[in-house]
């Protein structure tokens, strides 16, 4: 754990404008910063750190307790939610203690409610604080709090008088220049001084060149990739806010789908501002007035300040409108207006793109349920179980499928296929393949005689498909219970049978796939299930799921984790499958996946 002290005008100092709103260059006294473990010593570490910097500054009394405790809060959050190491800084600034806490896990979302069970750090940070905020950074989240220097917070120092708590940095003794002195509560400074205290200190010529090229290829990265355009709008308030503006809002509206524009996302410097902030934008949704070129920013009338909204426009289609907002100016300035219309329209194709995926994901879902049974079998005497996950984040359910069946003299038929690769392609021949299979076996075929024509439907579309079909006709209390079983595996993964003494056996033979020989005699396996034995069908993504060289099934570990469900219902044998597979290696599943369950219960004793 190492630290590192930055202290006024020494490279690698952080710009105070970066992280919180109105501080400049001049107001840095001191930082501190330390890297904490992403473990549970973290929170103890943090607190000790703070607490000794703190102490060196000669600072007391409740402003170094609420330090503490809120530096404790939020690395505690930091390490439970995202899991890495934690970057610690305090320092102080404009008559205020500044602090930071860092993790490495951009991409997590910071809780705004605390859990139950878990820390409550943004409640104690909202109710303490004067100001907080949330800033992202391509590889690092940051949260931060400023709490203000009352004047008696200071231990006086050895020698001499405290130093004026409007200038921290001022040294002690009477040869110090003495400070200006703080307005007095609930008095306003003159306009034009809290316009400079409140402006952009950093927007210059050189700043316009070469830092909002650096910002705005920042902005590109974090806001490329988001599939959600609310969490778009809301990355862009926090991108805003504090460093070009004290507020920001995004109404995001539909021109295809029509209706109003929609107030998406607020996001103000003071947390405890912004509900009354979204009421007050809800009332006055916003129309630049004037003749504008697309995605040009305008004046936006606010009796608080200045304020500017710009369209988001993407190939002269209107996704929405952004406006920025700021305090104790009559203008925001041309270099800053220039700024926003180009984060504007990144905003916009970032909103599009997001919109797009949630229109093919919601298409995605209407597929799904067309090629999937609608709801759970239920079947009479047999308990049953089926986990379907296709893999990747909205992905076609095109690759796996299964059916039920029910047979008009109480036969069921099952099926369990898996179509060769994935997506819209894939999804045609899982589209082929479940119509054709209840229409033969409605027509009274066999499982074989099935099989036999589905294969040459299959081999026309240039598609091979894997599929375990199979047939159960339940017995009666006279015959024992349970259940004849018919199946045939054609290229599948062996179906695997769990006696009720907790024996494991394959219950089919293997054979060709689907679509590879246009005439093929498929040959079907019988056998029974009796009260308490367990029918495992799955496809190859559990069977292949890989952990370096080594696949699950290696050394029979599908039957080995099937042996060990002693007494489990067909959901939580399900289930006990569905997590051993997702342990087995780390990371998500590259391959659909998708096992079925049925069990003949115990009989009753």
């Amino acid at each position: 754990m190492g630290t590192e002290t930055k202290r006024r005008g020494e490279p690698g100092a952080a710009e105070p404008d970066e992280t919180e709103p109105g501080g400049t260059a001049a107001d840095e006294a001191a930082a501190v910063r330390t890297e904490l473990p992403g473990n549970a010593l973290a929170a103890a570490a943090a607190r000790s750190f703070a607490a000794a910097a703190l102490g060196e500054w000669g600072l007391c009394g409740t402003l170094v307790d609420d330090t503490v405790l809120l530096v404790s809060e939020l690395v505690s959050n930091a390490v439970v939610h995202a899991g890495t190491a934690v970057d610690l800084e305090c320092r102080l600034s404009g008559g205020s203690v500044v602090v930071e806490v860092a993790d490495r896990h951009p991409a997590r979302a910071v809780l705004s409610r605390a859990d139950e069970g878990q820390g409550y750090g943004l409640r104690l940070v909202s109710a303490l604080a004067k100001e907080w905020g949330i800033s992202y950074r391509r590889e690092r989240k940051t949260v931060w709090f400023r709490l203000a220097l009352t004047g008696q917070e200071r231990l006086p120092p050895p020698g001499g008088p405290a130093a004026s708590p409007a200038d921290p940095a001022a040294p002690p003794g009477p040869s110090a220049p003495s400070a200006p002195s703080a307005p007095a509560r609930g008095h306003r400074t003159p306009r034009a001084q809290r316009a400079r205290r409140a402006g952009w200190p950093h927007v210059g010529a050189e700043w316009t060149s070469n830092g909002a090229l650096s910002f705005l290829a920042e902005a590109s990265d974090l806001l490329a990739g988001h599939t959600d355009e609310d969490r778009v709008a809301s990355l862009a308030g926090q991108l805003m806010v504090p460093r070009f503006a004290d507020w920001c809002a995004v109404w995001l509206e539909d021109t295809e789908a029509g209706g109003p524009p929609r107030l998406a996302r607020v996001w103000h410097a003071q947390e405890d501002r912004m509900e009354r902030l979204r009421e007050r934008l809800r009332q006055r949704p916003p129309a630049p007035a004037g003749r504008s070129l697309p995605g040009q920013a305008l004046p936006w009338p606010w009796p608080d300040g200045a304020a500017a909204a710009c369209r988001l426009v993407v190939g002269g289609r209107i996704v929405g409108t952004l406006v920025i907002g700021r305090e104790g100016l009559l203008r925001i300035p041309d270099e800053v207006l220039g700024l926003v219309e180009d984060f504007a329209r990144r905003v916009a194709l970032a909103v599009l793109s997001a919109r797009r995926y949630a229109r093919q994901a919601s298409i995605s879902r209407i597929l799904q349920r067309g090629l999937l049974p609608s709801g759970e079998a239920v079947i009479p005497g047999l308990d049953t179980a089926v986990v379907y996950e296709p893999s990747g984040e909205g992905a076609w359910a095109g690759g796996d499928f299964y059916d039920f069946l029910e047979l008009p003299d109480g036969r069921w038929r099952f099926a369990l296929g898996d179509v060769q690769g994935s997506g819209p392609e894939a999804a045609v021949v899982t589209g082929l393949a479940r119509p054709v299979l209840r229409l033969l076996a409605r027509e009274g075929r066999t499982v074989t005689e099935t099989l036999d024509r589905l294969n040459r439907e299959v081999g026309e579309q240039a598609r091979f498909l894997s599929l375990l079909y199979g047939e159960l006709s339940f017995r009666g209390a006279d015959e024992g219970g349970g259940a004849d079983c018919v199946v045939a595996c054609a290229g599948h993964p062996l179906p695997l049978v769990r006696e009720s003494s907790g024996v494991v056996r394959p219950a089919a033979l293997p054979q060709l796939l689907l679509g590879v020989i246009g005439e093929v005699a498929y040959d079907s396996q019988h056998f029974t299930l009796r009260p308490g034995d367990t029918l495992l069908c799955v496809t190859d993504g559990v069977t292949e799921r890989r952990s370096g060289r080594r696949q699950f099934d290696d050394g029979d570990g599908l039957a080995a984790v099937l042996g060990g469900c002693d007494g489990l219902t067909a959901a939580d044998t399900a289930e006990r499958v569905r997590r051993a597979v997702h342990d087995f290696a780390p990371g998500s599943p590259t391959d659909d996946l998708a096992l079925m369950v049925l069990k003949i219960p115990e009989r009753d004793v």
